[in-house]
């Protein structure tokens, strides 16, 4: 078997910027297990599979090395970038996930995806044990403001903290996050600190009993838009977020959430490879 595939990066200013991704053209042929494998032979936040739909532009399944995802931001930036070069569909595509469908547009290689309505509801965690979790002091945590579960397709624990250098120090404990990070599916945490309109975040999440730093994480840009509607932020609201610093893997995300309280994710993608793999 021969499958044809690209290697795109996502919220990428540069070539070797951004997270990357690998789209597999056409995945008709190719069952559950043999994606789940080709995901962790792979081994990048997300792999996905690109498969013909008679609701929208293309079906499109997402795996990570472990297991499959509804929904994410960056799979889904790239993978629309992949199916326009491959079915000329022009600036405008819908794409089919199993968190439903989703509209993506583009001005040049720039994408913007509009996100789920959100839903959301309070840790059980203190905000003692949030900060724990993370290394930090309580103080780190901004006053005010409510960690909160977010989910615009992907449920994950935003943590607003007080401080670019809040951020910055952030060093989760593995197991403290497995405790107090887990939905009872995964578990993670996406924290947060913000100047104006300038945004710095982490995402982290635990993988064979480490704490992994993701580069950039979309669905997540898409639940901070959720989070600023739970906390009844003025709207319209627009956002620049920087994320991937820390581990040399700069992305930049746009997120604008509008006075129709939609929220939309953008970002620039380059693609940086073409193969084929045989089995």
């Amino acid at each position: 078997m021969h499958a044809d595939f690209r290697i795109v990066n996502v919220f990428a200013e540069s070539p070797l910027a951004g997270n990357p991704l690998a789209v597999f053209e056409d995945a008709r042929g190719i069952d559950d297990a043999t994606m789940q494998a080709l995901a962790l032979q792979f081994n990048l936040s997300e792999t996905t599979f690109v498969l013909p739909s008679e609701r929208a532009s293309a079906r499109v399944r997402i795996f990570t090395p472990a297991f499959e995802m509804p929904f994410a931001g960056h799979p889904t930036l790239g993978t629309a970038h992949v199916v326009r070069a491959l079915h000329s569909t022009g600036d405008r595509l819908t794409l089919e996930m199993h968190a439903g469908i989703v509209p993506v547009e583009a001005a040049g290689d720039v994408w913007t995806l509009q996100a789920n309505p959100p839903a959301h509801r309070r840790p059980e965690a203190t905000r003692k044990e949030l900060a724990s979790m993370l290394g930090l002091a309580a103080d780190d945590l901004l006053a005010g403001a409510e960690p909160l579960w977010v989910d615009t397709g992907s449920e994950q624990l935003l943590i607003p903290l007080a401080s670019f250098d809040a951020v910055h120090r952030a060093l989760p404990s593995p197991a403290a996050l497995a405790e107090h990070g887990s939905n009872g599916k995964r578990a993670m945490a996406y924290v947060f600190a913000r100047e104006g309109s300038r945004v710095v975040a982490r995402f982290f999440f635990p993988k064979h009993g480490a704490v992994i730093e993701g580069p950039a994480t979309g669905s997540a840009a898409a639940n901070l838009g959720g989070w600023l509607l739970a906390t009844g932020a003025t709207l319209p609201q627009r956002l620049s977020i920087e994320q991937g610093d820390a581990i040399g893997r700069p992305c930049r995300l746009g997120l604008a959430v509008g006075a129709d309280r939609s929220i939309r994710v953008s970002g620039r993608v380059i693609e940086v490879a073409r193969g084929r793999l045989t089995l």
